[in-house]
C-alpha cells in the first residue's frame, strides 16, 4: 500500500470513489474536484492498493476555525499557509472498508498537517461516526450549521 497526494489525472478516480461513498446530495461533484485538484493536490490524499486507489481523504486549509458549506464549492478559499486542515471527506471504497485503510489515510493527514505548522484539523460527519474519529483525537463540538446534503453534521476538532 502506498499513500500519495493526487493529481488532475486522478479525477476521474476520485470523482467514482465519491460517488460510491455518498449519497448524490452530500458527494462533491467532478466540477468540485477538477477545482479543487487545481487549487490544491497536496491535500488529496489517496491510499492505493496494488496500483488502485481505494480510500482518499481530501479537503483545504484555512484560517477560519469552522468549516463552512462554502469552503466545499469554492476552491479560491484555500490559503496554503492557513492555521487549520479542513477535512471534507474520508472515502473508502465499499469492498475495502473494515480493514483500517481509512485510518491509515487519515493518520497521514494528521501527521502532514502537524509537519506543516497547522493548529489542527477540522471535519464534519454524522451522529454515528463521532466515535471513530474521537479514536483519532477529534473532539466533538456538536451540531455543526452546516446544512451540506440536508442531513444533520457533527462539528469535530482535532487541536494539536
Amino acid at each position: 500500500m502506498r499513500i500519495r497526494t493526487a493529481s488532475m489525472a486522478d479525477l476521474d478516480t476520485v470523482t467514482d470513489i465519491e460517488a460510491a461513498c455518498f449519497p448524490a446530495a452530500e458527494a462533491a461533484s467532478r466540477e468540485d474536484f477538477a477545482a479543487r485538484l487545481a487549487v490544491y493536490p497536496d491535500h488529496f490524499w489517496l491510499l492505493e492498493e496494488d496500483g488502485r486507489v481505494v480510500s482518499f481523504v481530501n479537503g483545504m486549509v484555512t484560517d477560519e476555525p469552522d468549516l463552512r458549506d462554502e469552503m466545499y464549492a469554492d476552491a479560491s478559499l484555500h490559503r496554503e499557509d492557513g492555521a487549520w486542515q479542513m477535512i471534507f471527506g474520508v472515502n473508502t471504497l465499499p469492498a475495502y472498508r473494515r480493514r483500517g485503510l481509512a485510518g491509515q489515510v487519515l493518520g497521514r493527514v494528521i501527521a502532514d498537517a502537524r509537519a506543516q505548522g497547522r493548529r489542527g484539523c477540522v471535519l464534519t460527519c454524522k451522529e454515528a461516526l463521532v466515535h471513530y474519529y474521537a479514536r483519532f483525537g477529534f473532539r466533538p463540538e456538536g451540531v455543526s450549521a452546516s446544512t451540506h446534503g440536508g442531513v444533520v453534521w457533527y462539528a469535530m476538532r482535532l487541536t494539536f
